[in-house]
């Protein structure tokens, strides 16, 4: 992991007359993070990202970017950021390519064709490059407000619920477009999605707040590892397993089973202790398989189970 931060958030908190949106809330993005940012719907997540773009103020609490202060250093910072929040919006009546030039003239930024066509054709829009944006579906004015939000080759991205409005299919190129930034563009993206399938896959780091305030942040692979796993043993001779199972003490740790597979429910340090068990037992295993979906994952953060 690189140590370099480039978000730094200190007891950040924002409080809207009784309601406390985000509280005391802590967490650090590492260059070349794809950081997840997740949090059941009212956690606070729409408005840490508005405090991080500078587009509300917190009621305190502190917020580095690229190490420096956002309040002091808000154009240097906002220069090196790209950022899709909720829906981007653009000129109906402009083609797709009027509106990225005009927008980035607006911001100072490189506006020759040829950045412009390479921006399209990253998200996929280059053959509909001169349609106006009004005969865009909600999926297409999404990859691109991706382009615009790229078009100043930014250091950080931040995406607010980037895959709204998507089918499967431009789900996955949203996904491959996020890897293709951090692993052979070097870019940190900061990710809120309520689509958890897709951060456990292209996600690296990440937080679960609740109630505006962080319940866990690190890797994802170390999250999901952590505490109870379901794990899956696939066998040759079940009922003799099962015997032989039931009379041992993992007898507790026994959820179900069907047919050749029985699902366990298990610390990390004691599946090695299990597979020892079974092949003392002379049951020949054919796959163990440790498994935690950051669904799971989530639900038991979130509902209060761990």
């Amino acid at each position: 992991m690189n140590s370099e931060q480039v978000i730094e958030v200190k007891g950040l908190t924002k409080q809207f007359k009784d309601v406390k949106a985000v509280n005391n809330l802590d967490l650090n993005v590492f260059k070349g993070d794809v950081f997840g940012f997740l949090g059941p719907n009212g956690a606070g997540k729409s408005t840490t990202i508005r405090m991080l773009l500078s587009l509300i103020k917190p009621t305190s609490g502190s917020i580095k970017i690229f190490g420096m202060p956002l309040e002091k250093k808000r154009r240097d910072i906002l220069r090196k950021i790209g950022a899709i929040v909720e829906k981007p919006d653009f000129y109906l009546y402009l083609s797709a390519y009027k509106n990225l030039e005009l927008l980035g003239k607006i911001s100072e930024t490189d506006t020759s064709r040829n950045r412009i066509m390479e921006m399209l054709e990253l998200v996929g829009l280059e053959k509909r490059y001169n349609s106006k944006v009004k005969t865009f579906s909600h999926g297409m004015k999404q990859r691109l407000g991706l382009a615009q939000a790229l078009l100043h080759d930014p250091d950080l991205i931040i995406l607010d619920e980037p895959t709204t409005g998507l089918d499967p299919q431009g789900m996955k190129e949203i996904r491959d477009l996020i890897l293709h930034l951090s692993r052979e563009k070097g870019k940190t993206v900061f990710l809120s999605s309520h689509i958890l399938s897709e951060v456990e896959i292209i996600a690296t780091r990440m937080i679960i707040i609740n109630k505006g305030t962080a319940r866990v942040e690190g890797t994802v692979n170390g999250l999901l590892n952590s505490g109870i796993l379901k794990v899956t043993v696939r066998v040759e001779d079940p009922a003799r397993t099962l015997s032989l199972l039931n009379a041992s003490r993992w007898a507790d740790s026994l959820e179900s089973h069907a047919n050749s597979d029985l699902f366990f429910n298990l610390k990390k340090e004691e599946i090695p202790a299990l597979n020892k068990f079974l092949v003392e037992s002379n049951v020949p295993v054919n796959a163990l398989i440790p498994m935690r979906s950051l669904e799971d994952y989530f639900l038991a953060i979130t509902e209060g189970k761990e």
